[in-house]
């Protein structure tokens, strides 16, 4: 690749390195400049930019993510499409993170051009949680580079993902004559509330005496009514194999696994098991809602990881918590997440240029309507929700998309213009929505990918609020706006589009390259439908 300072004339083609501001707006940095930017660059007074020209041997940053995030990520691991450079992996539920340290090591070691960072090995996280992430640094990655990343992966995975699964757990809460009710009663809060946060449930809840023999027949008793994991949280904490809780599942018939563990708060924990059912000794501190080594241990048995003594003898690294005050507990996951990004499909209007029926009830391909094939885009690109604004032929439009995950809107000003579709949809836009594509009903041709690209662009915490497709320079649809721009959606009038907010917030937008001439194919005309017919 060769990077530095150019003239423009000699620019078409090199991937523009900084942005830069020309008498229309601004070229921002990632374009491909084309000829038509040489002659707007000319004309504004800039003779030299900053860029890079790739050569031969070098695969485009977006390529170069893309390859390794597919085939980094495993079961339970979703890639996005990349987007300047990176491509990330988010969680498809909540769970146990399994990262393969090691190989992320020696990839992260390859070269400096590709990087691969990843949440911590069996870290809890949320569905739609950001596992990791590949960033290409430059703009391109040396082609014998990639293949060796891609080599050092084979077909195992790096970063995949152990979901929680719907457990009853049984708990035992033992007693002294000194101990108060209160403890009891936060003793069982506190691991409700852990249980509920990893999708779990807590079944029964036996108290006894702290002592051996009616603990072993609590823990009996847990076990053959199929509780699974069994706690025992005892009135004073484990301080060795002898003690009372150890002793008691030991009588039961049980094992212990491991005592104690290399994490603060969390030292005092036991791991046992009777028969096949893993059987903890709750630590002290798990009465309060912070995290310590039993969460650990817990959210692992918890997604069906097996923890053996070694295990835990291996969380020392990384376990003193006492400190860490900002950590979120189970309940309170503060960690970067996907976007919500939902969709607002209009298929509202009159077909006024068509001369004739409604051309999104036009059948097209092998054989569909068409507002059911840009529907269908949407949802094979994870949107949610599909608001589907309707007017003309509502009916026949709802009965076109039956079945489809979509909800309807019907706009019944929609002789009026556009805006009032774009009104009705915004309108509809549930609180839980951060972005909203405004999509057209008579684009078919833009496909699942175009649209997954312009999601992974958006980024509300980086700047990025409007998302807006390109191909050679040139703009197109559908547009996503974060959900702050709602009001002025809102309060768009006639036939004025979202266009108009574009270019309003210039600063905010995000051109996402398409790779396609579908992003400015619609269908207004009998000729142009004929066109699509293949007629």
């Amino acid at each position: 690749m060769k990077f530095g300072e150019i003239a423009v004339a000699d620019a078409p083609g090199a991937i523009l390195a900084h942005s830069v501001s020309h008498r229309d707006g601004v070229f921002k940095k990632g374009r491909v400049i084309t000829p038509d930017d040489v002659a707007l660059l000319e004309a504004s007074g800039i003779g030299r930019v900053f860029a890079a020209r790739l050569d031969p041997e070098d695969v485009p940053e977006d390529d170069a993510a893309a390859a390794v995030a597919q085939a980094v990520a495993g079961p339970g691991s979703e890639a996005q499409e990349p987007f300047t450079g990176r491509a990330n992996l988010h969680a498809t539920a909540a769970g146990v993170a399994i990262i393969d340290a090691e190989r992320v090591l020696a990839l992260n070691r390859l070269d400096e051009s590709l990087t691969l960072a990843t949440v911590a090995p069996f870290e809890t996280v949320t569905r739609r949680q950001l596992l990791a992430t590949v960033k290409v640094i430059p703009f391109a990655v040396p082609k014998p580079v990639l293949e060796q990343a891609l080599r050092l992966v084979g077909g195992e995975p790096l970063v995949s993902l152990e979901p929680f699964q719907a457990k009853r757990a049984g708990l035992v809460i033992t007693t002294l004559p000194q101990t108060k009710p209160s403890i009891v009663r936060k003793s069982e809060t506190a691991i409700r509330d852990r249980l509920t946060a990893l999708g779990s449930m807590l079944g029964e809840v036996v108290p006894c005496r702290h002592e051996t023999a009616e603990i072993a027949a609590a823990i009996a008793r847990l076990k053959a009514s199929g509780h699974d994991p069994v706690l025992v949280f005892g009135a004073s904490a484990i301080v060795d194999r002898g003690d009372v809780v150890p002793a008691g599942l030991v009588a039961a018939g049980g094992t212990v696994i491991h005592l104690g563990m290399p994490v603060d708060p969390g030292n005092l924990m036991m791991l046992g098991r009777l028969a096949n059912t893993p059987v903890i000794g709750v630590p002290s501190c798990a009465r309060s809602p912070k995290v310590n080594g039993f969460d650990w241990v817990l959210a692992r048995l918890l997604a069906g990881i097996e923890v053996s003594g070694r295990d835990i003898m291996d969380m020392g690294a990384g376990g003193l918590l006492k400190e860490i005050m900002s950590r979120p507990t189970p309940r309170d996951a503060g960690a970067p997440t996907a976007p919500t990004v939902g969709a607002m499909l209009l298929a509202a209007g009159a077909s006024r240029r068509m001369g004739g029926p409604n051309k999104l009830l036009a059948r097209i391909g092998s054989g569909g309507p068409m507002i059911r094939a840009t529907a269908e885009n949407l949802v094979e690109a994870g949107l949610q929700p599909i608001i589907v604004v309707t007017g003309r032929d509502a009916g026949d439009i709802e009965q076109a998309l039956s079945g489809l995950n979509v909800r309807f809107v019907n706009n019944a000003d929609y002789p009026s213009g556009l805006a009032s579709s774009i009104r009705a949809g915004a309108a509809a836009v549930p609180e839980a929505a951060e972005g909203m594509l405004v999509a057209l009903g008579d684009m078919p041709l833009v496909g699942p990918k175009i649209v997954r690209r312009l999601v992974a662009g958006f980024n509300p915490q980086e700047g990025r609020l409007i998302c807006v497709p390109v191909h050679q320079g040139r703009r197109g649809n559908p547009v996503l706006f974060a959900r702050q721009f709602l009001p002025e959606l809102m309060a768009l009038a006639g036939d004025e589009g979202a266009r108009s907010l574009v270019e309003r917030h210039a600063d905010h937008v995000a051109e996402i390259e398409a790779g396609s001439t579908t992003i400015f194919a619609d269908f207004d005309t009998p000729e142009s439908l004929a066109a699509l017919r293949g007629e």
